[in-house]
């Protein structure tokens, strides 16, 4: 090879080898480019390479952008978990309606309120499933000006009836916001409440009433003498012990309920108590009944003593006032399953199955008329419901009508001493 020929193939080789090394940078581009546009259509197929030169930076950047996207995923979906326990925990019920009002979605609670299952009721108008008049009414109210509507609503039955306080408000542009609130509890307190204030001014209006006929007459032209006034005197006290009684009981009753401080904590000598309240039950019942103490083995009790007077010698006088001349009442503290238990059995003229439950209702009367002439305000067995919760126990009634009826009350054996 000549001189001028080696010197023609050196530039010959060197392009050569640029272009060589260009088409391998090519080629390395392409094929990095084609793994980006791999990711690119199917990144849950492919994993994000490492890449070298240029497209180091620029996958490790990608790598960095996709673990951030998939920590924001992963929080969002426990957000969004977190939102749906707290939902479904939540009292109330919630139910999202779509635009047509369907069900898109509820929670626990609403298909508790309304016997709703998920599986078959999703999908289903709401209107359909609840058929109550006043939901119909509110629908209609609410499609003709949208706004938070509210109505009340009665829902099962057999006893197991519940009241819904049932709200629908614009949701997300064009779903509705189904709230469902029971109220059953409210609503019973409310009415309670009500029939106290009636009761109240019934038994006060009554004595008040005598009282006054009585004072009229002694402002006539010819006012009651000797024998006839006396009489009136009398029945004229008598109205007024009545009234004085009601009031006691009242006071006695409002500082039960509203008393935020525990009982206090004496040392009760229950079997003396039980002396003492047979003492008074006899003189009430001023002979007629046989009134004994069967047993009072428990030993004492911590506790308000004065309270546990009140609540004891309550049942024990309301035995002496509904059981006719003749019967026996029967007085025990004693252990009973192994709590200490005091119990007040008659043989009176008992109580019907139906009344039971509502027996320690303010002023609640099997039998008005008999209730009033025994001289009780009505408010005995309140009181003595507030005095043994408050004292960690509560009444139990076993009755049968014209037998007799027992009357006790279990204690935990920590308050004994």
């Amino acid at each position: 090879m000549t001189p001028d020929a080696g010197g023609n193939f050196l530039p010959l080789l060197l392009l050569f080898a640029l272009v060589l090394i260009l088409g391998i940078a090519l080629a390395s581009q392409i094929r990095q480019r084609n793994i980006l546009r791999a990711w690119l259509e199917a990144p849950e197929l492919h994993t994000i390479p490492d890449g070298s030169g240029a497209w180091r930076e620029i996958f490790s950047r990608l790598q960095a952008l996709r673990k951030k996207e998939r920590k924001q995923h992963v929080d969002l979906g426990n957000a969004l978990e977190r939102f749906r326990l707290a939902a479904q925990a939540l009292p109330d019920g919630v139910i999202l309606l779509d635009g047509r009002m369907h069900i898109e979605w509820l929670n626990t609670a609403a298909c508790r309120h309304f016997a709703f299952d998920p599986a078959r009721d999703i999908g289903t108008l709401a209107g359909q499933l609840i058929r109550q008049s006043e939901f119909q009414n509110l629908m209609i109210a609410y499609r003709a000006v949208p706004g938070q509507r509210s109505v009340l609503l009665r829902v099962g039955a057999n006893g197991a009836e519940r009241i819904l306080s049932v709200t629908l408000a614009p949701f997300a542009d064009t779903g509705t916001l189904l709230v469902s609130t029971d109220v059953t509890e409210r609503v019973r307190t409310e009415i309670v409440h009500r029939d106290f204030i009636a009761n109240v001014s019934h038994e006060l209006r009554t004595p008040l009433t005598v009282i006054t006929g009585f004072l009229e007459q002694f402002n006539t032209s010819e006012p009651p003498q000797g024998e006839a006034a006396r009489g009136f005197h009398r029945l004229m006290a008598e109205q007024a012990e009545r009234m004085n009684r009601l009031v006691a009981d009242l006071l006695t009753l409002s500082r039960l309920e509203n008393s935020d401080q525990p009982p206090r904590d004496e040392t009760v000598d229950v079997p003396a108590l039980l002396e003492a309240l047979r003492t008074e039950a006899l003189a009430l019942s001023a002979g007629k009944h046989e009134i004994e103490i069967a047993d009072a083995s428990a030993g004492r009790l911590r506790g308000s003593g004065d309270e546990l007077h009140s609540a004891f010698g309550n049942l024990v006088f309301n035995a002496v006032r509904y059981t006719p001349a003749g019967g026996k009442i029967t007085l025990a503290w004693s252990m009973v399953e192994g709590a200490p238990t005091f119990s007040v059995t008659d043989t009176g003229i008992g109580i019907p199955a139906e009344h039971i439950p509502r027996l320690t209702e303010r002023f609640y009367r099997v039998d008005k008329g008999r209730s009033t002439a025994s001289g009780g305000t009505g408010l005995g067995l309140a009181i003595v419901k507030h005095v043994l919760a408050r004292h960690g126990s509560m009444l139990e009634i076993q009755s049968i009508p014209g037998r007799g009826s027992n009357f006790s009350a279990r204690f935990s054996t920590d308050r004994l001493i």
